[in-house]
């Protein structure tokens, strides 16, 4: 099995626990509510939930399962393929769209592989966070060559949402390893579908002020 890249190790008190936490206490927001009326108690659900854990589990959402699926299938082909395949749509610094295996937080490996894709071809977005510079970059997708069927279609404008496929292969060492560490997402909300596989941990933001 060889020795593991330190640079993949965790420090000892962020090391995954091996153990199953019920998630029971989760909030759950049943988006069903959307067609029966009750707008307003929805809205106050999702507003307590936000306050109390910062995250909450969404049912009845209405996306068709099919869509699901192909896009499941769509992701396995492509990160099935050989790493010389996939880098061919490899990030950097002038294409920030695209594939990369080599993510780090806090300065810690992460054990997965990513392909980041604009909702919105090109994507426009302020060159700085200044708001007095009018200055715009545009940043275009990288689309793999196989599947070919990997893209999308024009349901989203002026907007600047993104697709984030995440793969996290099998690890041979996982009491020391994480697929991501710690952290808080950028951006207003992520919206994040977990297959079978579990492993996701989340941090009650009333317990603590949150993660650094």
């Amino acid at each position: 099995m060889g020795e593991i890249d330190p640079a993949f190790i965790q420090s000892i008190e962020q090391r995954p626990k091996l153990t199953v936490t019920d998630p029971g206490e989760i909030p759950v927001i049943d988006l069903s509510a959307l067609d029966s009326g009750a707008v307003d108690l929805l809205v106050a659900d999702i507003g307590k939930a936000c306050e109390e854990w910062g995250f909450f589990k969404v049912i009845n959402h209405g996306v068709p399962l099919e869509v699901v699926r192909r896009i499941e299938a769509a992701m396995k082909e492509f990160f099935d393929q050989s790493i010389d395949e996939k880098r061919k749509v490899k990030r950097d610094e002038a294409k920030p769209m695209g594939y990369h295996d080599s993510e780090h937080t806090k300065n810690v490996r992460d054990w997965k592989e990513v392909l980041d894709i604009a909702v919105e071809d090109p994507l426009v977005i302020s060159a700085s966070p200044d708001p007095q510079d009018q200055e715009l970059t545009k940043y275009y997708n990288q689309w793999p060559e196989y599947p070919p069927e990997f893209r999308l279609i024009g349901f989203f404008q002026g907007q600047t949402s993104f697709i984030r496929l995440n793969h996290y292969p099998p690890c041979p060492w996982p009491e020391l390893a994480l697929g991501v560490g710690r952290h808080k997402d950028a951006g207003a909300l992520t919206v994040l579908f977990q297959d079978g596989v579990g492993g996701l941990e989340v941090k009650r933001k009333a317990d603590e002020t949150g993660l650094e």
